[in-house]
């Protein structure tokens, strides 16, 4: 795995170091955790954003919602 060095401060390194010998991982595993994490609540953040956007475009809410239920109205995939 190729690696790349990231300049932080002493208190994050120290707080990273911490949560390291607390969880028995690695710090750069725990901090990829945390890149990870906060990628997955960035993008629902976004994705909240775009919704009310939508919302706010009472005719393209409406479209939407025409859209759901349609779906809504076909037969499911059956397994097997």
């Amino acid at each position: 795995m190729n690696t790349q060095t990231v300049r932080i401060s002493e208190t994050d390194h120290m707080a990273l170091s911490e949560l390291s010998k607390k969880s028995g991982r690695t710090m750069s595993a725990v901090l990829s955790d945390a890149i990870q994490e906060l990628a997955r609540k960035r993008l629902l953040l976004d994705t909240n954003d775009a919704y009310a956007r939508l919302r706010g475009d009472a005719r393209a809410w409406r479209e939407e919602t025409e859209e759901r239920a349609l779906w809504d109205g076909t037969p499911a995939d059956e397994a097997g």
